[in-house]
């Protein structure tokens, strides 16, 4: 039961994610700026994380007994996660969503590369297949195949440079620092990612500042930076990178979902098969790892 529900967990994290392009882009369509919504994004989800450690009894009480060092080394790999979002939003203003989420979802064959090289733990047959089940159906989900479409280079560019940085947030979440609670975890992983963001954005911040850009601040913030990080800490550590990777997939059918509700977008069967495939592919792989755990 528990390596179900931390699928559940990591499963939950990514239709968080799924829901952001499409906040962003409907706020952007408010002549609300990218800048101003990404630093309100980590602002706030800093903020809420700070005060839900202050009022837990148990975190305060780690607090004094977390290393200095601790806290710089979650900071540092909390820049991928602000790097991460930076780059996705980036991206989707060159190319079309569905292309941005293609080039972000390069984070499943980059981590599972990386946990064969750093941690030489070959992935198994059922993994490997998984992940190209995965990377076909979202190839054909997100209708790449079916449009004549000129694509941007810089937007390409933003976009895979924001799956490897997706591969390391997942990496930081699932290895760095784990012996310490989720909450305080996540709270110095944001505060990495928000002096990213002030750095990388900085003048742009304060130039495009306006009271309308609140209220999406805070509910990109939930969804992107305070569910996200709690559930892949609490469950990426039991999945493990590559797995929690391919579960992340789920991504792409919420974002479609989203999409389609809330911009209008026409989305065809044709799709709605392919992204039933990448359900049906998280699904047996998820049954082949429960098995695989349970036989050894």
């Amino acid at each position: 039961m528990k390596d179900y529900k931390s699928t559940l967990y990591v499963a939950a994290g990514a239709c968080s994610y799924g829901l952001l392009a499409t906040i962003v882009k409907y706020a952007n369509h408010l002549g609300i700026n990218t800048s101003l919504l990404t630093f309100l994004q980590f602002m706030f989800g800093f903020l809420l994380l700070l005060a839900l450690n202050l009022l837990s009894k148990r975190n305060v009480e780690e607090y004094s007994v977390i290393k200095f060092s601790s806290k710089i080394k979650l900071m540092i790999w909390g820049i991928s996660l602000g790097l991460t979002t930076t780059l996705y939003y980036l991206s989707i203003q060159y190319i079309p969503v569905s292309i941005g989420i293609i080039l972000l979802m390069q984070s499943i064959w980059i981590s599972l590369v990386a946990e064969a090289l750093l941690l030489k733990k070959f992935p198994s047959r059922a993994k490997i297949i998984g992940v190209i089940i995965v990377l076909v159906g979202t190839a054909f989900a997100t209708n790449i195949l079916q449009n004549d479409i000129a694509l941007n280079y810089k937007g390409i560019l933003l976009g895979f440079g924001a799956g490897i940085s997706y591969a390391l947030a997942i990496y930081a979440s699932s290895s760095i620092e784990k012996q310490l609670p989720s909450l305080v975890r996540s709270q110095f992983l944001v505060l990495g990612g928000l002096l990213l963001i002030v750095v990388f954005w900085n003048i742009a911040i304060v130039r495009y500042m306006q009271i309308e850009a609140l209220p999406w601040g805070l509910l990109i913030a939930i969804f992107g930076t305070i569910l996200p990080p709690l559930l892949f800490t609490k469950g990426i550590p039991q999945t493990g990178i590559a797995m929690g990777n391919i579960i992340s997939s789920l991504e792409i059918p919420i974002s479609t979902l989203s999409a389609m509700f809330v911009l209008q977008e026409v989305v065809t069967g044709f799709q709605w098969f392919d992204i039933l495939l990448i359900l049906t592919a998280v699904i047996i792989i998820n049954l082949r790892n429960q098995h695989e755990l349970t036989s050894a």
